[in-house]
């Protein structure tokens, strides 16, 4: 696959990516010991109002940034988004829906927890415009709750997944594997409690020491390395015979359930995010730009009122872009064409042409020229895989865990 090594500076795109808003509600009943993301423990009653006006707000100023552009995707992440009233989702909704154009079909997410479930309120939310629910369970296993910190338990997390999948239809129940203590036997009583309700998309991370954890201060005893990878195999092999296709790193549907949202991520696309410690990727004629709002709650709402919500703005420069690229559209398994990177990055395939030719010839990367995808040995060492395509100077090892939403780099649930 080689070719010449030639580039412009600056990106050029006949058209623009697909772009998709995503939202952040930073709340929590109560921080879980292994959660890095930018969720603050609620005391007191949240305010529900001021934030919603503030995140259209922090819209509105948004808007010459992405005019006329539709949208294909709206995620409402946390944080737990399920912490606020179904009324205030609705004018949340109705009012993103009063300053963007969002596509007819677009899909519209909201993460949930358990331990924050009514009926009603779900209800409410469909109602609201919700299509999509992502539901936090992690576990149905009590003991596995109680260690993980959560604020459900086992009976609740069953009474939720039954009425999510009767209101919405749409599913993703959030689980994790890798656990304190876990057998294979364990791993595969909770996939198999999982399945029993056929949820349409499942989302399986093996749970990793983040710092700035409590679990990276104190490590509980996890599983070694070999229980560990009999685990995996056991979650691959027991979803693959149960018809979920394994199509990202960590997410496996039914066919046709793909989360549209993620794989807009994983394909390079923009998104615009509002809400405490939000990222942005927005792309331009000229550039791609990466935005990022103010992260405390209380002082994203004074900056957002002061008229200023975001804190950082960068250019994605052509030696990062490459780079950028691979780390999503390598998660996914089937990969992406090879004419996409151009697509999505305003920049010629010959930019990363040295890197693919020695992936490939180190067994990383499928030789052919009509797709970028990684092998199996590519899949399992992804770190050495994307090491390749960092700019010279920066080449060290990559931290490459299973995330489970983007924010620096998009990824949600």
């Amino acid at each position: 696959m080689s070719m010449p090594i030639a580039a412009p500076d600056r990106p050029r795109f006949a058209t623009l990516p697909p772009l998709a808003l995503y939202v952040h509600l930073p709340w929590c009943v109560r921080k879980c010991p292994y959660c890095d993301f930018n969720s603050h423990e609620a005391r007191g009653d949240i305010p529900e109002e001021r934030y919603v006006d503030a995140l259209l707000r922090d819209l509105e100023s948004a808007l010459p940034s992405v005019w006329g552009r539709k949208v294909v995707s709206v995620f409402l992440g946390g944080g737990t988004p399920s912490l606020f009233s179904a009324q205030a989702i609705d004018r949340l909704l109705a009012g993103i829906r009063a300053r963007l154009p969002i596509l007819p079909d677009a899909e519209v997410t909201l993460e949930a927890n358990p331990g924050t479930f009514e009926r009603q309120k779900f209800a409410g939310f469909f109602a609201a415009g919700v299509n999509r629910l992502s539901l936090g369970i992690q576990s149905f296993d009590p003991a596995q709750l109680q260690a993980l910190g959560r604020v459900h338990d086992a009976e609740e997390a069953r009474r939720a997944a039954e009425a999510a999948l009767m209101i919405f239809g749409n599913v993703n129940f959030d689980l994790m594997y890798g656990l304190p203590r876990q057998t294979v036997e364990g791993a595969q009583a909770d996939i198999a409690a999982a399945l029993a309700f056929a949820p349409p998309h499942l989302s399986f991370y093996h749970l990793t020491l983040e710092p700035n954890t409590l679990f990276h201060r104190a490590p509980p005893p996890l599983p070694d390395e070999d229980t560990a990878a009999d685990i995996e195999g056991a979650v691959h092999a027991t979803l693959a015979h149960a018809g979920y296709a394994h199509y990202e790193t960590s997410a496996y549907a039914k066919p046709g359930r793909a989360c549209r949202h993620n794989l807009n991520y994983w394909q390079f696309g923009d998104y615009l995010g509002i809400g405490a410690g939000a990222h942005a990727k927005l792309s331009f004629a000229d550039r791609i730009v990466r935005e990022l709002r103010w992260k405390q709650p209380k002082q994203y709402l004074a900056q957002v009122e002061a008229g200023a919500p975001l804190q950082e703005e960068t250019i994605v420069t052509k030696d990062d872009v490459g780079f950028e690229f691979m780390l999503n559209a390598l998660r996914l398994t089937e990969g992406v064409p090879s004419s996409l990177f151009a697509e999505r990055t305003g920049h010629p395939l010959a930019l990363v042409a040295r890197a693919i030719d020695a992936a490939t010839a180190k067994g990383l990367l499928v030789p052919d020229p009509t797709r970028l995808v990684a092998t199996e040995l590519g899949r399992r060492f992804q770190n050495d895989l994307l090491e390749l395509f960092l700019p010279a100077p920066r080449r060290v090892a990559v931290p490459v865990t299973p995330m489970r939403k983007v924010e620096a780099t998009g990824v949600v649930r």
